[in-house]
């Protein structure tokens, strides 16, 4: 959706992750997937799937009864001396890649070591639905080919994916001799503080939480790069190091595991560490959030000197400074209970003796 779409963007500019190209929209790339899935069935890597729904799910349930792996039966494969069924005229087709029955994929992935998968645990992927519309590992590939992309840096979930993209460049290869499988990353799975899987129950769900929560991009970026990833024992540092020390041989094959605590301790470090005139247009904002507007006296950047060196987000740091700026509200019952006529006179020198204090931090 656009709003999704949108989020990802917000989210790289808060970051300051800039790009150096696009964004690119597979919707807006139509043209170029379907020329590709017409050259695949024109030399006979791809062909026409009448198969319907219905078939597919009978197919599907008799092989799970019998204890086989779900897959496509191949009935609309084109084999030599096979003889194909009459196509029906109610099914519109979809497209399949024709996969390689025998052999092995094989890559050596840059985080996890060599991957080997046998072809005869692929079946024929879905490549362009029935609608017409390329199914996303397809468009991947495409992508990737087009765009000449050397790295595939992704989460490991996409592992499976990887055999059926390999195989569907080597069929592409056919046609251009100077195609190059890119090299593939796979990281792994990032855990919650509870070592399950990070999932929306966890907490944030999207970059911009972490500002909504009063986060540091810096810590934000900080920490993120150190999750499942190490220089030495360096947990504190900038992206230009990160940049300058970033390879992947130190990234962890096993699962990160996000820790909350750990996030908090580089945030507080962070708000410690930042001017505080640069902190004061956010800290008035996250104020006027709740609903308290900054005057002049006292000065933010002396309060936020004052109180920024304990605070773990700038959320809480608002919180802890809002009282500064907000009237009390004399309570009547309160007033008559305690302002007796025996009590003024000890807190008129009191208010006397505070407007001679030379004030400090201390």
């Amino acid at each position: 959706t656009p709003e999704a779409v949108q989020a990802i963007l917000d989210g790289m500019q808060w970051l300051g992750l800039d790009y150096d190209e696009g964004p690119f929209y597979q919707m807006q790339r139509m043209n170029s997937y379907n020329k590709v899935i017409q050259s695949m069935l024109d030399n006979g890597t791809a062909y026409h799937c009448y198969s319907s729904k219905r078939e597919l799910e009978d197919l599907r349930e008799n092989q799970m009864q019998q204890g086989v792996k779900p897959r496509y039966d191949g009935k609309w494969r084109p084999e030599a001396d096979k003889v194909l069924p009459e196509i029906p005229a109610d099914t519109p087709p979809v497209v399949r890649f024709k996969n390689p029955l025998t052999g092995v994929v094989t890559w050596d992935d840059l985080v996890k070591g060599r991957i080997e998968i046998a072809n005869a645990e692929l079946d024929d992927l879905v490549i362009c639905g029935a609608d017409g519309t390329p199914t996303y590992n397809f468009c991947v590939v495409v992508d990737d080919y087009e765009m000449g992309i050397t790295h595939v840096i992704r989460g490991d979930d996409h592992v499976n994916n990887t055999p059926r993209q390999i195989n569907m460049l080597n069929a592409l290869s056919a046609t251009d001799s100077n195609l190059k499988i890119p090299q593939y990353a796979h990281l792994s799975m990032i855990l919650g503080d509870d070592g399950q899987k990070l999932s929306k129950r966890h907490g944030a769900v999207s970059v911009m939480q972490y500002y909504e929560d009063g986060y540091l991009k810096e810590a934000v970026l900080n920490y993120l790069a150190r999750l499942g990833w190490s220089h030495g024992d360096a947990e504190i540092f900038n992206m230009s190091q990160f940049c300058e020390w970033f390879d992947l041989d130190h990234i962890t094959p096993s699962a990160a595991q996000f820790n909350t605590e750990k996030l908090n301790w580089l945030n507080a470090h962070y708000i410690k560490e930042a001017s505080s005139t640069t902190l004061t247009a956010d800290v008035t904002q996250r104020l006027a959030n709740i609903n308290v507007q900054v005057l002049a006296e006292p000065a933010l950047v002396k309060v936020l000197d004052l109180y920024k060196e304990r605070a773990n987000n700038l959320n809480q740091l608002a919180k802890d400074i809002a009282y500064l700026y907000i009237s009390p509200i004399a309570n009547a019952a309160d007033k008559e209970k305690h302002l007796t006529d025996d009590i003024k006179p000890a807190l008129e020198t009191l208010t006397k003796n505070l407007s001679n204090i030379e004030w400090t931090a201390e």
